[in-house]
């Protein structure tokens, strides 16, 4: 069964997991399987004056809709592309004298979708809205008291000559929101910003060492004739080479969890029991548990402990950056490395959480030197754990790199920038924006590594006067999210 762009994959009943995906030819890493407009999509609530309603890019200044005052758009270009999404929700929102949460949003597009097109397949589109799974009857009582407001939302927000749709469907449509929805990122792909249903994406199941990645592609409207602007999309991307018949797989969760944790999360969001091959094996749980090899090895009763002090500290940790209270971040993070480094491994999942965070924070404060090292063992560690084309590895070897750059450390700065380069090649494609930030870093950091190897003293003096007549770039604040996950899922 194939459709418009989507000729290289087929929907096949995968054993024990419902529909899947399977590939119809090979393809090999870094290959875009398939790219998909969204179905439907919308703005947080929390961004929508600051993200652009059409494309999800950030912006300084955006335009705002002179009709409903709730929509915001990049230019004239996106505000045309937004309007036959927009011109319903424009006037609903008018009438109903305020925007309804996100939720509702995007209930509310698919169902004007719908009364444009019906309800079967749309074009590109291997299975309809009406076959999507909504796990309706696995929800627990908190999820079907949630239910019930959205749809009570739903119906006062609904204007009364669209067509009416039954509570049912209605039901129906807020649950593939819930299982389905897919997290859209600004154009950095740090930050997430929205939700959206693809119903091709929908099919492809979860395998927690998959071999396919999904990235949000915020496309281009540059061009000056809009017949070459690219829309917005999700790009299936290869991760290792997948032959013809293949089930192409991604993951829901991050892997940098035991199987147990990713098994539990995987049912608590997904509604079932996760049985890849990692979880059945339990493969890599003993690095991620590991404990501090040589001398005397620790007892359980010590490494409990110290697992228990990390969680605490964790949560110590968070409260502190909600608060923006970095320097206490940092001293927690000592203090819990103090207690940590005697007991657990270099693997080990705690440790490597806490120097994440210790050189995500120091860089942040400008106290480059200790946060290279800890980054430079956070990525030594990650380098064992994750698939080699993993792009949060390739996300934090990219941090690292800059870190060990801005310490002046550019011999493993100038490698970190090109060992991540390579991964996002992979993950998010060359005309990524991150990943031409990342070809910009390493051709500069290769004309200062040569600088270096001619002359080191030169290249100090050079450095010393270069910071002085010009404010170090700073690192970016540090987010209190981790990296947007795969499906969002309403909280």
């Amino acid at each position: 069964m194939t459709k418009g762009g989507m000729e290289s994959v087929e929907v096949f009943t995968s054993e024990g997991k419902g529909r899947g995906l399977k590939a119809q030819k090979e393809f090999l890493p870094g290959d875009v399987i398939f790219a998909e407009p969204a179905y439907a999509a919308v703005v947080f609530d929390s961004l929508t004056h600051v993200i652009c309603h059409t494309c999800f890019k950030r912006q300084e200044r955006l335009h705002r809709c002179g009709q409903c005052k709730f929509a915001y758009y990049c230019d004239r270009t996106c505000q045309r592309a937004a309007w036959l999404n927009h011109k319903n929700e424009c006037s609903a929102i008018k009438k109903h004298g305020k925007a309804p949460t996100e939720n509702i949003r995007l209930a509310a597009r698919i169902m004007w979708k719908i009364e444009r097109e019906g309800s079967g397949l749309a074009e590109g589109c291997l299975v309809s809205i009406d076959d999507l799974q909504n796990h309706v009857d696995s929800f627990d009582e908190e999820e079907k008291k949630e239910l019930r407001a959205d749809v009570e939302s739903f119906l006062e927000f609904w204007p009364p000559q669209s067509q009416q749709f039954g509570m049912q469907y209605i039901s129906h449509i807020f649950g593939v929101i819930n299982c389905n929805g897919f997290t859209l990122s600004d154009q950095r792909g740090l930050q997430a910003v929205g939700v959206g249903i693809f119903p091709n994406l929908c099919q492809a199941n979860h395998d927690c060492w998959p071999n396919c990645t999904v990235i949000f592609n915020n496309g281009n409207h540059e061009a000056v004739r809009s017949m070459f602007h690219t829309q917005m999309r999700i790009e299936l991307r290869a991760l290792s080479k997948i032959s013809p018949g293949d089930e192409l797989t991604v993951s829901y969760v991050d892997f940098l969890n035991v199987s147990e944790e990713r098994q539990k999360q995987l049912k608590k969001q997904y509604y079932f029991d996760c049985t890849c091959e990692h979880c059945k094996k339990k493969i890599k749980d003993d690095l991620m548990l590991a404990v501090k090899e040589g001398g005397s090895k620790p007892s359980a009763d010590m490494v409990k402990d110290v697992i228990q002090f990390s969680k605490d500290t964790l949560e110590k940790i968070n409260k502190a950056r909600m608060e923006g209270l970095y320097h206490e971040v940092v001293k927690l993070c000592r203090e819990c490395l103090k207690k940590q480094e005697p007991v657990l491994g270099d693997t080990n999942i705690y440790l490597l959480r806490i120097l994440s965070i210790a050189s995500e924070v120091l860089s942040y404060l400008q106290m480059f030197e200790e946060a290279a090292d800890y980054a430079k063992r956070m990525v030594d560690g990650y380098l064992k754990i994750y698939h080699p084309n993993n792009a949060q590895l390739g996300m934090a070897m990219m941090r690292a790199g800059v870190t060990h750059w801005h310490a002046g450390l550019i011999e493993a700065g100038h490698g970190l920038i090109c060992k991540a380069y390579a991964i996002l090649l992979i993950t998010h494609g060359p005309s990524h924006p991150i990943t031409k930030d990342l070809e910009v870093m390493r051709v500069q950091t290769e004309m200062e590594l040569r600088m270096f190897q001619q002359n080191e003293f030169v290249y100090y003096k050079m450095r010393e006067a270069a910071l002085k007549n010009q404010k170090i770039q700073v690192m970016p604040e540090p987010s209190n999210e981790t990296s947007p996950s795969l499906f969002h899922k309403k909280e």
